[in-house]
């Protein structure tokens, strides 16, 4: 999903706010990372946000990238997706929203649905501990993946 530059627009704004609050200094650095992130629908990782900045600045470190990556969630500017022993990825949508997640190649994609927004939560939980939040995470074939694979199906049936 593209993000619009209105969206991308309010979400630089809200970062200067919230790093003014908190005492945070914005840097050149941490602002096209930022950028990276919030222009991305793909949910980009940190090696992805890393090789995209870089073009923009030559001089920029993995390590710094990783750095303001984890201080931009800390801050609460975005969010971290996926299982903790994959490689991480991130997404500045703070909006309530879901992720459909293609097993094949890994694609992910914003969704929103009041239905899933409304989900009643079974009281099994409070035995484990407090909710926070809550997103749906759908998984399967994104249309490439699915057209490559009905495709390939045709050519063995044939």
């Amino acid at each position: 999903m593209k993000t619009s530059k209105r969206d991308i627009e309010r979400r630089m704004v809200h970062l200067e706010q919230v790093c003014q609050s908190a005492g945070v200094k914005l840097t050149h650095q941490r602002l096209e990372i930022f950028r990276e992130v919030a222009q991305s629908g793909s949910h980009p990782d940190a090696e992805t946000v890393y090789g995209a900045v870089r073009k923009r600045i030559p001089t920029i470190s993995l390590d710094t990238v990783y750095r303001a990556l984890w201080l931009l969630s800390e801050l609460g500017l975005i969010t971290t997706l996926g299982p903790p022993r994959e490689r991480t990825r991130f997404d500045a949508n703070l909006r309530r929203h879901h992720h459909f997640v293609c097993r094949q190649c890994g694609l992910i994609g914003d969704f929103y649905s009041n239905a899933f927004d409304e989900l009643r939560l079974p009281q099994s939980l409070k035995a484990i501990g407090s909710i926070e939040t809550t997103h749906v995470e759908a998984r399967g074939l994104c249309c490439k993946c699915n057209n490559k694979h009905v495709s390939n199906s045709n050519r063995r049936g044939s």
